[in-house]
């Protein structure tokens, strides 16, 4: 199974931007996603993450209500969507699957995708 995250870049604070991260694999509809996200000299975090069906998802209580993780298993990519964002959103974003249910702890996930750049600046 291998992970290719893509959509970062640069933006002002209070833009928008999504990531995609595409699943290599035949059983991609089984595995449970997770969204993290690691800045300079930090531990690597857990941003959002969603269960194989999509129907169950959580998120880190600093992008509540700014960020929405969606999956599309006819399609294959798991998104995440970042609105509003601020400047201490601004880190490398990875992709993660796991089976089960998704996890807030990244040494759960087995696989893992390379990481886009977000920078946010004011």
């Amino acid at each position: 199974v291998q992970l290719q995250a893509s959509g970062g870049g640069s933006v002002q604070a209070g833009g928008s931007l999504r990531l995609s991260c595409a699943v290599s694999g035949r059983t991609f509809n089984t595995y449970a996603m997770g969204w993290f996200r690691q800045a300079p000299g930090k531990e690597r975090e857990f941003v959002a993450g969603i269960n194989w069906s999509g129907g169950s998802t959580d998120y880190a209580d600093p992008v509540k209500g700014r960020f929405t993780i969606s999956r599309d298993n006819a399609k294959n990519p798991v998104y995440l969507q970042m609105n509003s964002l601020k400047l201490e959103d601004t880190a490398v974003y990875y992709c993660a699957a796991k089976f089960g249910n998704y996890a807030l702890n990244p040494r759960e996930y087995t696989y893992w995708g390379q990481g886009t750049q977000v920078t946010v600046s004011s």
